[in-house]
């Protein structure tokens, strides 16, 4: 049986993906597949920007409340969950819709995982230390020098991610972008299209603004809370999801309110930039700038998914 077509949908955080998404998923009898890394974690909502219940009606979002929060999940955990999520669908006659800014995991959906080398063990050892011990700002500051294009792509607190680049280039000389380079051209796993979503920068950067806003007026606060009451501390992967360490020193005395607020605000901003980085680099994004004309959108699926070709096209 032939793969699936799959409707990609990227871009930065705040810039419409999840709106546009259900849209097209209510017009063409699609399910929604998520590809971010934050929104599978169970107990994690308001601060990952999940749709509600509300927002979604009748479509069905996969690839949320996947794990607890000290749980491991990576984009091979990713790759394997989504693959059955989507078989699961199309057996059910509906359509696929990906959406998500997690620029790693929609790769690995679409092109697999890269063969780069696994890290020596000594290596390995020596950068977890070193991330154990806190000193992410002069491992990313190395990974810099060594693979400005991967440090451009990773945050400065995402030890799992430096240190697998900067294992790679300790372990072999050569930098991990190198690797996943030459993975670029690994036959598509899927058939697909990818719809990219942009803004000019002042407005992105308004929304993302007044996005915070909504979720601090939300509760994100006292979800983050809850999470440090339960024992999910700010070592934890899944709490270096934009705002979470920031909210919780802020309720452990350590920062105002404020400065939480604006700590998050700039890392939420420059993380903006660093997708936009990625997914410009994606090959076969066709880019729009909300509000998106659905005769537009018509024309450029109707090569993926022809008119009458599935049979779940009642949705709206």
């Amino acid at each position: 049986m032939s793969a699936p077509p799959l409707l990609c949908i990227v871009g930065p955080t705040a810039v419409g993906k999840t709106g546009l998404a259900i849209d097209l998923c209510r017009r063409y009898g699609a399910e929604l597949v998520g590809a971010d890394a934050s929104q599978v974690y169970r107990g994690m909502d308001v601060g990952t920007g999940k749709a509600t219940p509300e927002e979604l009606g009748e479509v069905r979002h996969h690839l949320i409340d996947v794990v607890d929060p000290d749980q491991p999940f990576d984009a091979g955990a990713f790759m394997r969950h989504a693959d059955a999520a989507i078989a699961d669908i199309t057996a059910r006659g509906k359509r696929v819709v990906v959406c998500g800014g997690t620029g790693l995991y929609l790769q690995a959906l679409l092109r697999g995982l890269c063969d780069a080398p696994p890290t020596k063990p000594e290596i390995q050892a020596e950068l977890r230390a070193a991330i154990t011990a806190g000193e992410h700002a002069a491992l990313h500051a190395e990974l810099s020098r060594v693979d400005p294009a991967a440090a451009a792509r990773i945050a400065p607190l995402d030890g799992q991610r430096i240190e697998r680049a900067l294992g790679v280039y300790r372990s072999t000389g050569r930098p991990l972008s190198a690797w996943q380079a030459e993975h670029r051209f690994a036959e598509p796993r899927y058939p697909h299209r990818i719809l990219g979503l942009e803004r000019p920068r002042p407005a992105l950067n308004a929304r993302i603004e007044r996005r915070l806003d909504q979720m601090i007026a939300q509760g994100f606060e006292a979800e983050v809370a809850r999470l440090v009451d339960v024992g999910y501390g700010p070592a934890l992967r899944s709490m270096t999801a934009l705002g979470y360490r920031h909210f919780a020193a802020s309720a452990a005395g350590e920062m105002s309110r404020a400065e939480a607020r604006r700590q998050t605000l700039v890392a939420t901003r420059r993380y903006a930039k660093r997708q936009l980085t990625w997914f410009r680099r994606v090959e076969g994004v066709q880019w729009f700038t909300p509000p998106v004309d659905p005769g537009e959108i018509a024309a450029y699926v109707a090569g993926l998914w022809p008119p009458g070709a599935a049979s779940a096209e009642t949705n709206g």
